[in-house]
């Protein structure tokens, strides 16, 4: 019989707002060890080490193996399983933040098929490793893991370049260009019917297609970005809080008080007193769902 054990990290907040890792880890379970039906409020990929287990998310049940790679998104109903004669030993990263669905697009997963099996194996396996390797509460472990989570995609990413050029599905591509027209045009007064109108689909399209690929509605991310680019200048800055809200889109002063203090837990004031060294600590930012 094999050995049993789960080894796992998980932060209690996130600090980037662009991209984090959730939690990670490594697991060697018993036969028939069972997580779901659930949902997650974050992505998380599996890796499987050795043995087998079952997979089922829409309905579908897919039969894995060594080597095999699955993708969770948030908010799916999901149930995976070890097998009951040769159970699984997987490792794991989960994570999130605005560009964690930009990053998601470009793997190896599709909707009809969140599944991939390795073709370099090794390097996917040691890539993913080394986020769980680097795990920390501090900022120092944080970019490590995030730069690690980078590897890891990227080695992925490595799994399809010998390929025949897929066409993006067209539901992908309009997420891809909504998302492109945020980052250009964040600091004007747009809201979705602009980038509902700028990529060509209807605004009840755009939330389906955002709510399916992302994992959040295209307002939310908007607004999502905006903080975070409110964030990188408030880390130190010369402009007044008044002035870093109209460069990121608010007009309004007090609202974008209010916005950034439910995303970031503390008043645009305070955030700014901290990150110019008035506080020894810095406010962490809540998981993004």
């Amino acid at each position: 019989m094999h050995d049993i054990y789960k080894q796992s990290f998980k932060k209690n907040d996130v600090d980037h707002i662009d991209l984090s890792v959730f939690n990670c880890g490594l697991q060697s379970c018993e036969g028939g060890y069972t997580w779901g039906p659930g949902l997650r409020n974050h992505y998380l990929i599996h890796y499987v080490v050795n043995g087998k287990g079952t997979y089922t998310v829409n309905h579908m049940v897919y039969e894995l193996g060594e080597e095999d790679v699955f993708l969770a998104k948030p908010n799916q109903l999901i149930t995976y399983s070890a097998d009951g004669d040769e159970p699984w030993e997987y490792y794991w990263v989960g994570f999130n933040g605005v560009g964690a669905g930009r990053l998601v697009m470009e793997l190896p997963f599709r909707e009809e098929r969140p599944t991939h099996h390795c073709e370099n194996a090794e390097r996917v396996k040691k890539a993913l490793l080394e986020i769980f390797l680097s795990r920390g509460p501090g900022p120092r472990d944080e970019a490590r893991m995030v730069g690690y989570l980078y590897l890891f995609a990227a080695e992925l990413m490595k799994e399809t370049a010998g390929r025949a050029p897929r066409a993006v599905r067209s539901s992908e591509q309009y997420v891809l260009d909504a998302i492109r027209f945020i980052q250009f045009n964040y600091s004007r007064d747009i809201g979705i019917d602009d980038i509902a109108r700028a990529v060509g689909v209807s605004r009840s399209h755009l939330y389906r297609v955002f709510m399916s690929h992302v994992g959040c509605s295209p307002a939310d991310y908007l607004t999502k970005y905006r903080i975070g680019e409110a964030c990188a200048l408030l880390k130190p800055s010369a402009l007044s809080v008044a002035e870093i809200a109209v460069s990121v889109g608010f007009f309004d002063p007090f609202y974008f008080s209010r916005v950034f203090k439910k995303h970031v837990g503390v008043p645009p004031s305070k955030y700014l007193a901290q990150a110019s060294g008035e506080s020894a600590s810095m406010p962490e930012l809540p998981p993004s769902e």
